[in-house]
């Protein structure tokens, strides 16, 4: 049975290191630092949620800390995607040419 974890729990590890990866690779792509802040937080949530999950398969005597540290990560780190894309906002950083509608302007009345 421990073996059976130990494959599963590889898997899902393997699975979460590729979207961390994944992450690193969009933060070096995108245009702009709105879609890369986005790209960064999707992709580490889930990739540290998997890789927790993975680790939790692995040893599972650790899935308490690991479930409150998932929790954190959940709570934590689209607030701070929030936090930072309204700085940037506010800060007056560029735009791409791509992007059309800016909600967040439109309902605080914002000129930029």
């Amino acid at each position: 049975m421990q073996a059976m974890l130990d494959i599963l729990g590889g898997l899902v590890l393997v699975s979460g290191t590729v979207f961390l990866l994944l992450g690193a690779l969009g933060l070096n792509r995108m245009p702009d630092i709105f879609n890369r802040i986005q790209a960064g937080t999707k992709t580490t949530t889930l990739g540290t949620m998997l890789t927790l999950a993975g680790i939790g398969l692995m040893q599972p005597d650790w899935s308490m800390k690991l479930l409150l540290i998932g929790l954190f990560m959940l709570f934590t780190n689209p607030l701070s995607s929030q936090v930072l894309a309204r700085a940037a906002h506010r800060g007056g950083a560029r735009k791409t040419p791509e992007t059309e509608v800016d909600r967040y302007a439109e309902d605080h009345g914002d000129p930029s």
